[in-house]
């Protein structure tokens, strides 16, 4: 098998970055017209520096409203709007899903790729997959594109204006990073793009780690405040790009598995991604058998930051033996990331994991 890395063509930092985008997408000779794909409230909010910003610098654009669940049916109707306008460049803004919505569109129509979170609330943005729900809620599938988006752009200023919750959901989906990688890694296992990972994968899940131990409680203050901190610019970049280089190319095990068996059970769809991922780390962690003083850590970190650590922390508060089999059940489904550990992985040790993280 032969080791994969990939990335985002360039990425993209800091404070008042929104102002810079058409700057950026020039100097990367990317073509117009351009689609930006956003809910309402980021039309309201980024709309004035979108007006400045690419007219100034050559772009005609076209705003498409997104609905706030990535389905097909957002997928095509996005498409169908890029296509009115003959856009050659699509331009997502927002969290997750209106990101992975536009991923979508320019996979669609063979559009370049432009990724403007602002939120640092998953890995989703540096990535060259989109995870597409059901109208339900429900996960329905992994697409996976040919190539990662082509610029990535972070507004810090706008992330530290969200709710803090939404960062830490972000370091739920970071965290689990490094234990997923790892497990691949020992499994020699096949990463999302289907090669063995990188040492520099390796390391870079390692970094993301790492940074979340240092700086999260002191960036999740930050984002309370509403301050742009050292501490924030850090956590920022192991939210969205060390986690997504180091989930992509070092590849996914129990943790997300766990987090797509979860958006089976109605109750936790009022949850955010990297919430349920934080506590299918745990389920992880318990199944593969790791040392108390891990498992110790990362739940003493959930509980610093916010992050559940229980069923009742994601709405299962009295998760009935048929709840909990639902949940392990489509956690094993064929072709989930759970069959990358380096063990036979069975619905039965999920159950079994989920009631013994429950019970820490």
């Amino acid at each position: 098998m032969l080791s994969v890395f990939c990335s985002p063509s360039r990425y993209v930092q800091g404070r008042g970055a929104t102002a810079a985008l058409g700057e950026q997408m020039v100097r990367m000779g990317l073509p117009g017209p351009v689609l930006i794909v956003a809910s309402r409230s980021n039309i309201d909010r980024l709309g004035e520096h979108w007006k400045e910003s690419l007219p100034a610098a050559g772009f005609d654009y076209a705003v498409h409203e997104f609905g706030g669940e990535c389905t097909q049916e957002e997928i095509d109707a996005g498409a169908a709007a890029a296509r009115e306008i003959g856009a050659r460049t699509v331009v997502g803004a927002g969290g997750g899903k209106a990101l992975d919505a536009s991923r979508g569109v320019a996979a669609e129509i063979g559009a370049a790729a432009v990724n403007c979170p602002t939120l640092a609330s998953s890995d989703a943005p540096c990535s060259a997959l989109s995870v597409v729900y059901t109208a339900e809620g429900a996960v329905d599938r992994i697409s996976y594109y040919p190539r990662n988006p082509d610029l990535v752009l972070v507004d810090t200023e706008v992330v530290a204006a969200a709710p803090r919750r939404y960062l830490v959901s972000g370091m739920g989906d970071a965290l689990a990073t490094w234990y997923e990688a790892r497990s691949v890694i020992r499994a020699h296992g096949h990463n999302e793009v289907g090669g063995g990972a990188t040492i520099t994968a390796g390391a870079l899940a390692e970094l993301c780690c790492r940074t979340l131990f240092a700086d999260g409680p002191a960036a999740a203050d930050a984002v309370a405040a509403g301050a742009v901190t050292p501490a924030l610019e850090r956590v920022v970049e192991a939210n969205t790009l060390l986690s997504g280089l180091g989930f992509e190319s070092g590849g996914l095990a129990i943790a997300h598995s766990v987090h797509n068996g979860l958006t089976a059970v109605p109750g936790t769809h009022g949850h955010l991604h990297g919430e349920k991922v934080a506590f299918g780390l745990l389920v992880q962690l318990v199944v593969e058998g790791q040392p108390e003083e891990e498992i110790a850590q990362v739940r003493d970190f959930c509980r610093a930051v916010g992050l559940p650590t229980t069923l009742a922390d994601i709405g299962l508060p009295d998760a009935s033996d048929e709840v909990i089999a639902t949940i392990a059940e489509r956690t094993v489904a064929p072709g989930e990331s759970a069959h990358r550990e380096p063990f036979e992985v069975t619905a039965d040790m999920i159950a079994d994991g989920i009631r013994a993280a429950d019970r820490l």
